[in-house]
């Protein structure tokens, strides 16, 4: 089984700033490439920090209302002071999440979601930049066609890892739920089965309605009158 990496969904020409990339630099960055958020490198190319357009509308939230009715939204200090901000180095989060391009894609989503970030860095081994990946990129494996994900659960999943011959279970993929029916030579293999086809790129989730020949799941248990006898 083959799984797609960051590297094979990131993108490589990365619109960057520098420390001191001005506050209407980075917005005309934004326009011209059509881009949400940059990393912010330092002179080796390393990232150290992310400028998004929510650190740039935060300048406008602390603006009090034109006609001065309302006051600007309250901040802490720090907020205040990234508000205040000039330059990418004031105004950043930092320090930068990355990512490494050997990556799987469940580990880049495991990290986007854990640290609540919607895009990542992505560097090398000297943590210089290579690339970027966004939740976006990594929904890319979600428009894999049914019938690709079908073969290979059969050939890679079935055929290969479980030593299955082609009649034993059916896999049918719409929609990328794929539903497997049929029977297993044991029944310990049904939740390997499941896991397996859950791991190929582009599932959505695995229905089963597998059965066994040979249950092995069972642990025999010693009766209590002759564990008694035997002592």
């Amino acid at each position: 089984m083959q799984h797609r990496s960051v590297r094979d969904v990131m993108t490589q020409e990365v619109v960057t700033a520098g420390p001191d990339t001005s506050f209407k630099e980075i917005a005309g960055l934004f326009h011209r490439n059509d881009i949400t958020a940059i990393p912010v490198v330092d002179d080796q190319r390393r990232p150290i920090g992310m400028v998004s357009e929510a650190d740039l509308i935060r300048k406008e939230a602390v603006l009090p209302d034109p006609e001065g009715r309302a006051p600007g939204r309250w901040l802490d200090a720090h907020d205040r002071a990234r508000a205040e901000a000039e330059t990418a180095g004031g105004l950043m989060t930092s320090p930068a999440v990355t990512a490494r391009a050997g990556w799987s894609i469940p580990e880049a989503a495991r990290a986007m979601d854990r640290r609540k970030v919607k895009r990542l860095p992505v560097v090398d081994e000297a943590g210089r930049l290579v690339g970027i990946v966004s939740r976006r990129d990594l929904l890319q494996v979600f428009l894999r066609h049914d019938a690709a994900i079908r073969e290979e659960i059969r050939h890679d999943v079935l055929g290969q890892t479980l030593w299955l011959a082609p009649a034993d279970v059916e896999v049918r993929v719409q929609d990328g739920i794929v539903t497997l029916t049929g029977r297993l030579p044991r029944r310990s293999l049904i939740p390997i089965a499941e896991q397996l086809c859950r791991a190929v790129d582009g599932v959505v989730a695995v229905h089963q309605t597998l059965d066994w020949t040979e249950d092995d799941t069972d642990v025999p248990v010693e009766h209590p009158r002759a564990y008694r006898a035997g002592r």
